[in-house]
């Protein structure tokens, strides 16, 4: 539970899930409803919404989960047409491509990409205070998981 607390923290989210709500097995940690939850066995393999999964002290999140925070306050960067289709194309962002930011302000801080529609397009993580003015062909965030990654591991 510690791994998937890190990781809203470091995403500045003001959402946080009820511990107890949430069913973790083999590392993967599920979501489940009300009435889901009375009918889960031991045995199962999938249940409810797929929260991501923790491996060696790091959590890896779904684009459940993401979606999820980016309805709350939570650190974001909005990116225009262009940079959004280079970022699902597995691209860092650069200063110039930069829309807005909402909470996203140090170096080292996860934020949200979001397109021109509120669309999450996956994280990334600031590789400089957005707060410095700097010239537009500067990188300002590292992707680190974007929604094109499914079709990049179909090669």
């Amino acid at each position: 539970m510690k791994e998937l607390r890190r990781f809203i923290n470091k995403l500045g989210a003001g959402f946080f899930l009820n511990a107890s709500s949430i069913i973790v097995k083999a590392g993967r940690y599920f979501l489940p409803n009300r009435r889901l939850r009375g009918l889960i066995r031991e045995d199962y393999y999938y249940a409810g919404t797929y929260l991501g999964k923790s491996k060696n002290g790091l959590f890896f999140p779904s684009f459940n989960l993401l979606a999820m925070l980016a309805k709350g306050r939570v650190n974001k960067i909005v990116v225009d047409r262009k940079a959004a289709w280079l970022f699902i194309c597995g691209r860092d962002v650069f200063r110039k491509s930069l829309l807005t930011s909402h909470g996203a302000k140090r170096k080292g801080d996860y934020a949200l990409v979001m397109n021109e529609f509120s669309e999450c397009l996956g994280f990334g993580k600031l590789l400089c205070s957005l707060e410095d003015n700097m010239e537009g062909t500067k990188l300002v965030l590292e992707n680190v998981s974007d929604l094109g990654d499914f079709l990049r591991r179909e090669r």
